[in-house]
């Protein structure tokens, strides 16, 4: 995206030298006794934070992303960091300070499920690129060689929805899709400058009806969910003999190393815990199996996503410390998408299972703070008590730990990234939308500002280009 008119400029001039962050990526291979002997990641993040200026806004309800609230509170931040929450914080000099009375501010909305860039607008065939469905198992595709950055979803996810943060998921008609991207929602020509600073792969997954459906139509394996199984089951054991050959080469050298493997590169990231495992999976039994299986081949499930019956297993989600993401309301499209309840955030957040939000969709992932008061109305109809800075966790520092990036984003606490949106009135009701959206502390939208409205390349000079409502 390009932010229009006077903004373009200033954000283009941003450098290497502007203080932002930037991940080296691995070092060269060294072939031999000791170290990596291939690069984790040769397509390392090249993003660099926009400029900012110190910034404080007073007189807000502030919902902290952990479950914390402060009334006619203020937050603080400079140099890409949140400097101060509070009360009573003074502004120094050369502080811009905006004044939001009876409004709020909270983290940046964080959406996990997303196949922005992948699926992009507009949604015709030559430019879709989400789901490699030609073999059950291709976890050697990466949903960031897809990426396409002009995608004119992402302003709107970041004007209409104030995200600030997502990642793109290949598609679900594979038990193993691929690898994820976690990006920042920032305008760059490259998705290499979109990718979050350091933050962890994921592999996704998926269990149920979309891949037993997509290969036992053409005849082949896997046609049941017994299928998906054991072709999972088999995969994850030549992935175990691909590690132990490559810790073997690695710890005790060689005259040759092991043969790569792309797709078990992957796969040996996830048994390292380097990467982390985002499984599409809609029925409780199923989720109950694939714990068990991860058990078996020594991995972990970070969460489970679109988890319609995450409801009926929180205590075993609990006990495998792995989340559930899901939908608000959405179900009934298919079987295993049929017992549902609207409560199921609720429920899990009751008996302390970790629960989020998540969108799927190019529409939803705009409204995503109506789906965390959704969620928190049925909790509330079904009696249990959800206060409004609890239920904003399943949008903020819940995905963030999925993601593996807590300790950087996710929540309003000093020394994090200052990822911050200004609602113009309360989250929680329709009528309310983001005014300010700020990225690492840089002012990336402003509703009042049409030069901050960002538009792509590929929607200059095309009509609706730059319109958000």
């Amino acid at each position: 995206m390009t932010i229009a008119i006077g903004a373009a400029a200033t954000l283009m001039a941003c450098t290497p030298d502007s203080g932002g962050t930037q991940s080296a990526g691995s070092s060269a291979a060294t072939p031999g006794k000791g170290g990596e002997s291939y690069s984790r990641d040769p397509y390392p993040s090249t993003y660099h934070r926009y400029p900012g200026v110190p910034t404080l806004v007073t007189n807000v309800t502030i919902l902290d992303g952990e479950g914390g609230r402060i009334e006619n509170g203020s937050i603080l931040f400079r140099d890409g960091e949140i400097a101060e929450v509070g009360t009573d914080i003074a502004a120094g000099p050369g502080v811009t300070v905006i004044d939001g009375t009876g409004k709020y501010v909270t983290p940046g909305i964080i959406d996990v499920h997303s196949h922005l860039g992948d699926y992009p607008s507009p949604g015709i065939g030559a430019l879709s690129d989400g789901n490699e469905a030609t073999s059950p198992t291709t976890p050697e595709v990466w949903a960031e060689h897809s990426v396409w950055p002009q995608d004119p979803g992402f302003s709107r996810a970041l004007a209409n929805g104030g995200v600030t943060t997502l990642q793109i998921l290949p598609g679900s008609a594979n038990l193993m899709g691929g690898r994820s991207v976690t990006i920042k929602n920032v305008y760059a020509r490259t998705v290499q400058g979109m990718k979050f600073p350091d933050a962890p792969y994921g592999l996704k997954m998926a269990c149920g009806e979309n891949p037993k459906r997509v290969y036992g139509s053409r005849g082949r394996m896997p046609s049941t969910r017994m299928g998906n199984i054991a072709v999972d089951r088999e995969t994850w054991a030549r992935a175990q003999e691909y590690d132990r050959k490559w810790d073997k080469y690695e710890e005790e050298g060689g005259d040759s190393p092991p043969s790569r493997d792309i797709a078990m590169d992957t796969l040996r990231g996830v048994l390292d815990g380097e990467i982390l495992v985002h499984n599409h999976c809609y029925r409780a039994d199923e989720m109950a199996i694939v714990m068990d299986m991860a058990k078996e081949f020594g991995y972990h499930v970070s969460a489970f996503h679109h988890a319609v019956e995450a409801y009926k297993i929180a205590d075993l989600l609990e006990a495998n410390d792995t989340c559930a993401a899901v939908w608000a309301d959405w179900w009934g499209f298919k079987m295993e998408a049929y017992d549902e309840t609207d409560a199921n955030l609720a429920i899990l957040e009751h008996q302390g299972a970790c629960g989020l939000i998540h969108s799927d969709d190019a529409n939803g992932i705009q409204r995503l703070n109506q789906e965390v008061a959704k969620a928190r109305a049925a909790g509330l109809r079904a009696g249990i008590a959800i206060s409004e800075e609890q239920a904003w966790t399943w949008a903020a520092i819940n995905p963030a730990r999925v993601l593996g990036i807590a300790d950087k984003t996710g929540s309003l606490r000093p020394g994090k990234m200052a990822d911050i949106v200004l609602w113009n009135g309360n989250p929680f009701s329709v009528y309310t939308r983001p005014q300010m959206v700020w990225i690492d502390g840089a002012l990336m939208y402003d509703m009042n500002d049409p030069s901050r409205r960002p538009v792509s390349d590929f929607e200059l000079g095309q009509p609706g280009g730059g319109s958000f409502n």
